[in-house]
């Protein structure tokens, strides 16, 4: 993300739309901003990151001439996020903050408890939004966890807070 911002550093508006792209994982190609294979209107945009239309566009195409930003930009993709629609589909989620994100091995530590525990994890997944410091580890299992489990989430090595969603 730091990467990004060094582009847009002179122009705040064009790096809000810049880091909500980002964020997102829309992609750009042929001068425009997709979800997959639907097409973004600028003004959508625009309303989302709170600027002019016209910023969208400049952004846009400043991502288009920018070889290093474009070839990240174009392979976005958005992806499918379980953890609000968990108790409709039978699962629970976890928002899991580490102590510190840089530590490998919380992730292993955490699937390693639930195996133990006979749960089936659907889905995890590490946002980092581009500061370690707000990044978050959401794990998605069948089921309810028992709370000997999440118990031991809790006192697993590396994890500084866990919220049932």
């Amino acid at each position: 993300m730091e990467r990004v911002q060094n582009y847009f550093d002179r122009y705040p508006s064009q790096e809000a739309v810049a880091l909500l792209l980002l964020r997102q994982g829309l992609s750009v190609k042929d001068g425009f901003a997709y979800c997959g294979d639907i097409r973004q209107s600028d003004v959508a945009i625009a309303r989302a990151a709170k600027v002019d239309r016209r910023v969208v566009r400049s952004t846009i195409m400043k991502i288009e001439e920018t070889p290093e930003l474009l070839a990240l930009y174009s392979k976005l993709r958005c992806m499918l996020l379980l953890s609000d629609a968990a108790p409709q589909i039978g699962c629970t989620a976890m928002d899991i903050v580490p102590t510190d994100a840089t530590m490998p091995g919380i992730l292993a530590s955490i699937t390693n408890i639930l195996y133990k525990a006979g749960l089936s994890v659907r889905q995890a997944v590490v946002s980092d939004p581009g500061v370690r410091a707000d990044s978050h580890l959401i794990v998605v299992v069948d089921g309810t966890i028992p709370g000997d489990t999440l118990s031991a989430v809790r006192q697993a090595r590396g994890v500084a807070s866990v919220t049932l969603q």
